[in-house]
């Protein structure tokens, strides 16, 4: 079948690089002009030329986000199960070359860690592990699934690419949304960062979405991690992607997520610098670009950030995360993947949304609704 590989490769990175820093006032004012924007206006509204229209995208972008979504903030927490790992990635605190205390939590301690989670109140986990087929394979995921499934609303997962089938297991075990980030959409930057393990083939991370949609998970999310490369450029094909899913598998829900690269043990600095400005101006972009666009906004962030940044596109939040296996309760000194930046706890960062006039969510999906999509014949 066709894969985004396809679509990808009509586009040349340095092409869309040229391009983008060659976009003229004009051309945003134009992008800015519309109600229903295209992948061209985004690539203006990412571009320099954008940045003296960054408090008129921000209005544009506020609004729209309180059209569709309302006031309200989906939280969610990170659940690490894990952080054995096979690949070798100079930015992540898991590589297999980091000499660390490797660990994967057994039944009884991820029983542990829900009770803290639910004890703050969340009903939204992503399960997150390393890439370690022996150990941390589709059968863990499976049984883990199955151990908290009755315990959440929803439940996501980042962990290693799987096949169509598996995720197709997934689905109907009961995982409600599946993320996976290409890191960066320039290939051989890509190689330089990935130097062993099979994270290292890049064409097969970058059709995952696919086989993920072709699995029938209700939601899917992407982001490329900021300051691999350029972060225009990168933005610029995860939109590409993210329209080309759309239009695909568009029974499918989407969000974005902007990780930037964060302090781990054993990684590179950042190769690209990106400020608090230049991060707003591209969720705003996202925002004009795609009403419908589901962003997220993780504790890699700064408390500063977080709090200014709610009105003006967000969908959901993490609070009060861990990065380590068990982080919450059985193993707070492990190793973090990386780390946090927002150490507020849970109950301040809601008091926080709360304070902007914004309502932190919860619950706001039942699986009962999905069986009932099912017995209707109709998607939720």
């Amino acid at each position: 079948m066709n894969t985004f590989i396809s679509v990808f490769e009509q586009y040349d990175w340095d092409t869309i690089q040229t391009k983008i820093y060659q976009t003229t006032t004009i051309e945003v004012e134009q992008a800015l002009a519309k109600t229903k924007r295209n992948l061209d206006d985004f690539l203006a509204l990412i571009s320099p030329a954008a940045q003296p229209y960054l408090e008129q995208m921000a209005q544009i972008s506020h609004e729209l986000t309180k059209k569709r979504f309302g006031k309200t903030i989906q939280m969610y927490a990170p659940l690490y199960l894990s952080n054995e790992c096979q690949n070798i990635c100079t930015y992540c605190g898991f590589s297999l070359d980091n000499k660390i205390k490797r660990k994967t939590l057994t039944e009884s301690e991820i029983t542990l860690e829900v009770e803290a989670l639910k004890k703050a109140g969340f009903d939204h986990v992503l399960l997150v592990t390393g890439e370690a087929n022996y150990t941390v394979n589709i059968n863990y995921f499976l049984k883990s699934v199955t151990q908290i499934k009755n315990d959440f609303s929803t439940i996501s997962v980042e962990v290693q690419p799987i096949s169509t089938e598996e995720y197709l297991q997934l689905h109907q075990t009961g995982v409600y949304s599946v993320l996976v980030y290409q890191e960066t959409y320039h290939r051989d930057v890509y190689k330089q960062y990935h130097t062993k393990g099979k994270k290292s083939n890049f064409d097969f991370r970058l059709e995952t979405p696919d086989r993920v949609g072709t699995a029938g998970i209700h939601k899917i999310g992407l982001g490329v991690l900021l300051g691999l490369e350029d972060w225009r450029t990168d933005s610029f094909f995860n939109a590409l992607h993210l329209d080309y899913l759309q239009k695909t598998y568009w029974k499918t829900k989407y969000t974005v997520s902007f990780p930037r690269l964060r302090p781990a043990e054993g990684v590179i600095q950042p190769n690209f610098i990106m400020d608090d400005k230049d991060l707003t101006q591209l969720i705003c972009a996202y925002r004009l670009w795609n009403e419908d666009l589901e962003i997220s906004i993780s504790t890699r962030e700064n408390e500063k950030f977080r709090n200014n940044i709610i009105p003006l596109g967000t969908t959901s939040m993490s609070a009060g995360s861990k990065t380590n296996p068990g982080g919450y309760v059985i193993d707070p000194q492990s190793l973090e993947q990386f780390e946090i930046s927002d150490e507020r706890s849970v109950a301040e960062i809601a008091q926080m949304i709360t304070q902007k006039g914004y309502e932190p969510v919860w619950k706001d999906w039942d699986r009962t609704f999905s069986q009932m999509s099912k017995v209707l014949d109709f998607p939720l």
